[in-house]
């Protein structure tokens, strides 16, 4: 097998190239000086030095072939030309055609003609430009098809470049249209979530319905159009003013009456486009179609999804109950249209609200209110008479149940007598306070006056999700078993054939559904080695190398000459204990721990270590970290010793609750092994690493942070790496506006860590990968026009700087799971399966890696979206480093589900916006302190 990420090599001078020879698709052009027109260079691309068996073809623009084979019928083969300099660039001349058709060229080829075509007079038969969904703005390109009854007759065609010519942005990779590249891997045949939709119908029509004269509100409009079904059908899909039919029209137009004042309303039915039964504009109410067949099978709708609360299970001794339930949506992938679905469960208290605000009055009579917004605030409830999820912002502690509110009809009651009327229930607790939902602006129905609040009765509602003592129930893994996924998919599918109803509602627009889950042919990245200083390793097969990493030295340890251990007076013996520990176990992990200064307090309150810290701090210069036990789980101690070790006196820190050194023989041992390499990593120490061949690269992880509140600020994590092997890290923290997804000040962090690099290697990076966590798919163009722009505008502050760059998004919160059959029962693959057809995307350049092993339940894989790639790596090269990056995270001897930088940006970004509330220390950002 060819080595992964080999290093590039320039392909041979005759390798045409969709833009500017020695520049990067997707790259500014480097500043260059009018004159003579050169020659063109080839770029050097990837994977160029894998041999010639194994090495991609380079790309030719395909001309259509006449009946003589030069375009069109009797024109001769236009005359070669030499370099002319033009006002777009320099044309190199076109080269002598080859006949036939070589294997490796598919039938139908796009390229990007944005940076070099030829003249029209030279090649008629050249088909019109058009644009693409995956192309910028600016950006055209041509299509062309071999002519079936003739040899098809291919030109070549290069491109040269000179002053004033236009940069080239290609957000993907350049491939055959509908084609992806195929990569190598160990093949494994996979089932998914997902069931192919066939369309009976030929096609769906588009009608534009006017009103004349205009009717503002939409449900009158709806009404009017119902009244004539007789011509329609009734199969449609209406929004107000866009009419969808499976059935062809002539413009028609009919009347109507307003039933409010008598006024005649003639409506005009015009066509205006024919879909193709699976084009994106169908995708909507299709999704509407299968939401009215899941309520035909007596589903109940709670926000996007929907649930049995029949089929409960009952957990009468943990007071819960399990509504099962389904995500279901049609999308469409590069295999067509697909229903996918996921197979879940809402967890219900059985005690309201109210009950659980009993019991927090009970625990804290004190400081009640407090308490009550701490827990209850943030937390998402739902009403069960009406079933509806809400997210509680506030507690409106002056109103009651006696209170009253205006209906919309202008009527002012109170809530006792409106619930009484409206779904017969009594309020048993008067004095009750009201729990507050402010709606966001695109949750209010369109139409309607846009409420301010949404005011809750605590007795009314109940808490979703397990609470926080129980989350590590085993329940869980029992409801989430990849067999019984499995099962339960294969369930709602013969559900649906075994009812007539919900048949007939999908087959009215021609949609039928295949009888199993999808199968598809997915591949095993190769293992990848661990290094150590003195060893490497493959990983067995659950990916854990946690042996390993406390039995042998890691790459580089930094000795603890210096260091403090602050702890309360009544845990004196645990401290001796664990001193001793320490000294027994760094050795073997390569670690050198001297004596601590140990620091001893009178009781444990936050005054009490806050004073005695801060200090020991200001008297000492010289101390490299700070240990602080303290004797239980206290978030607000905690928070005190981060605030003033990461801020306000910038040291590493770490913090042990004593409650996890106690226990079980051995645990201490165990605890204190990994706390050692945990200190080490904030001490700039290296624990491990993989084989990196790409040279001269710098990965950023990217996360952003958003607040239960909604007043609180969004803070932006942003680490880079900053040496070769991905083995030293460089962070940077922003804070923005509350709950806002898309970074600010990114051309301030980027230039930041490229200065910290050239000062550290004395170079800048040539190449740049930006792993992105956290964008949904409504937000990759924003990414694209927004993000990446600030971050390039930051190579101008370099002189002659233009490094290549990929940026890839991360998507961790999808519905997509893979199964394969082992011993007839459906298991989760192995880690490093991969997915990049069938089930991706039609507009961007994606795949699917299951980078991890799950201990318990289904393994969700991540999906990664390229939205640039400038530096020319292919799909299979972008997979190996990602998956390489997801061996680094040094919290975890084993693989974890994103790569590092990115889990690396979110533990930042958490501590920063959750714990310190303030942009820690600029001392502390070459260290990984926020572990």
């Amino acid at each position: 097998a060819p080595p992964a990420l080999a290093p590039a090599r320039a392909y041979p001078r005759s390798r045409p190239s969709c833009c500017s020879p020695g520049q990067a698709a997707g790259a500014a052009r480097p500043r260059s000086v009018p004159g003579p027109a050169q020659p063109a260079r080839a770029p050097a691309l990837p994977g160029a030095a894998l041999g010639p068996a194994l090495r991609p073809r380079p790309r030719r623009a395909v001309v259509v072939p006449g009946e003589r084979g030069w375009g069109v019928p009797g024109l001769a083969p236009p005359p070669l030309r030499p370099l002319l300099p033009t006002g777009r660039g320099v044309v190199r001349a076109l080269t002598r055609p080859s006949r036939g058709r070589p294997a490796w060229l598919p039938r139908e080829r796009r390229h990007h003609a944005c940076c070099a075509q030829p003249a029209p007079t030279e090649i008629p038969a050249l088909l019109a430009a058009r644009a693409h969904p995956r192309d910028p703005p600016g950006c055209q390109q041509t299509v062309s098809k071999a002519s079936a009854s003739s040899s098809p007759i291919f030109w070549r065609l290069s491109a040269g470049w000179g002053h004033g010519w236009p940069p080239c942005l290609c957000p993907v990779f350049s491939r055959a249209l509908g084609t992806k590249p195929v990569a190598k891997g160990t093949s494994v045949p996979l089932g998914l979530n997902s069931v192919k939709i066939h369309c009976q119908n030929e096609a769906v029509y588009q009608y534009h319905v006017a009103f004349s004269p205009e009717v503002e509100c939409r449900n009158v409009r709806f009404a009017m159009l119902k009244e004539h079904q007789a011509l329609t059908g009734d199969v449609t899909a209406f929004d107000g003013s866009i009419l969808y039919l499976p059935i062809l029209l002539p413009q028609v137009s009919v009347k109507a009456q307003s039933r409010s004042d008598g006024e005649e309303i003639t409506i005009t039915i015009q066509i205006t486009k024919v879909l193709e039964p699976s084009s994106d504009l169908c995708i909507p109410f299709y999704n509407v179609v299968f939401r009215r067949a899941m309520r035909i099978l007596d589903m109940k709708l709670v926000g996007r999804n929907f649930y049995e609360p029949a089929q409960a299970t009952i957990l009468h001794h943990h007071r819960l109950q399990i509504w099962p339930g389904y995500s279901v949506s049609i999308r469409k992938k590069d295999g067509g249209l697909f229903l996918l679905v996921d197979a879940i469960h809402k967890v219900i208290r059985s005690d309201s609200v109210l009950t659980f605000m009993h019991t927090i009055y009970k625990q804290s009579l004190n400081s009640f209110q407090d308490e009550c917004i701490k827990q209850v605030v943030g937390n998402t409830v739902i009403t069960r008479y009406n079933n509806r999820t809400y997210r509680i912002d506030d507690i409106d502690w002056n109103k009651t149940p006696r209170d009253s509110f205006t209906l919309a009809s202008g009527e002012e009651i109170t809530f006792m007598d409106y619930y009484s009327k409206a779904y017969g229930i009594t309020i048993r607790e008067l004095d009750q306070p009201l729990l507050i939902h402010r709606p966001r602006e695109k949750q209010t129905s369109e139409g309607r006056r846009p409420l301010d609040m949404v005011l809750l009765v605590p007795e009314l509602t109940f808490m979703t999700g397990l609470p926080e003592l129980r989350r590590d129930s085993r329940t869980v893994k029992v409801l989430q078993s990849p067999q019984q996924h499995y099962t339960r998919l294969t369930s709602l599918l013969r559900r649906i054939r075994d009812s007539p109803e919900a048949s007939r509602e999908l087959m009215r627009w021609g949609l039928s559904l295949d009888p199993d889950i999808h199968r598809v042919g997915g591949r095993i990245l190769p293992a990848e080695r661990i290094n150590l200083r003195h060893s490497s390793f493959v990983p067995a097969e659950d990916l854990s190398w946690n042996k390993e990493v406390t039995r042998e030295a890691s790459i580089s340890a930094i000795a603890m000459n210096y260091w403090l251990l602050v702890y309360p007076k009544r845990l004196q013996d645990l401290v001796k204990d664990l001193v001793a520990t320490m000294e027994n176990v760094c050795g073997p992990i390569g670690m050198r721990v001297g004596q601590p200064a140990l620091v001893e307090l009178k009781d444990d309150r936050i005054e009490t270590y806050a004073k005695t810290i801060r200090s020991v701090l200001g008297s000492e210069d010289k101390v490299q970290l700070l240990l602080c036990i303290i004797s239980s789980n206290r978030e607000d101690l905690y928070g005190a010793i981060k605030k003033l070790c990461c801020v306000q006196s910038p040291v590493p820190s770490q913090v042990i609750n004593a409650q996890s050194l106690v226990g079980q023989p051995g645990k201490m041992r165990s605890v204190v092994q990994k706390v050692l390499l945990q200190m080490n990593c904030k001490l700039g120490g290296e624990l491990w690493g993989v084989d990196i061949p790409l040279k001269h690269l710098m990965v950023i992880g990217m996360d952003i942070y958003h607040g239960p509140s909604r007043g609180t600020r969004s803070v932006i994590g942003f680490v880079a790496s900053m040496n070769h092997v991905l083995t030293k890290w460089y962070s940077r923290v922003v804070f923005q506006m509350p709950h806002q997804e898309i970074a600010d000040n990114l051309r301030l962090c980027l230039a930041d860590a490229l200065q910290h690099f050239h000062e550290m290697n004395h170079c800048l990076p040539q190449k740049i990968a930006v792993y992105r966590d956290g964008v949904s798919d409504s937000q990759l163009n924003t990414v694209l026009k927004y993000e990446i722009p600030q971050m390039q505008k930051c190579f101008d502050a370099f002189e002659n700087y233009q490094p290549s760059m990929v940026v890839m998004v991360v998507q961790k919160q999808i519905s997509t799971n893979f199964y394969t059959l082992t011993a007839e029962q459906f298991a989760s693959p192995p880690p490093g399966t991969v997915i990049d057809h069938t089930v991706t995307s039609s507009d961007w350049q994606d795949f699917f890696l299951l980078a991890h092993r799950s201990r318990q339940g289904c393994s969700i894989p991540t999906r990664y979206v390229c939205v640039l790639n400038t530096a020319n790596l292919s799909c299979e090269h972008l997979q190996r480093l990602t998956f390489k990056l997801c061996h680094l995270y040094w919290n975890w001897p084993g693989t974890i589900r994103v790569p590092a930088p990115c889990k690396y940006a979110h533990k930042l970004a958490f501590l920063s916006g959750q714990v310190l509330h303030h942009e820690p220390s600029a001392q502390l950002r070459d260290k990984l302190f926020f572990l």
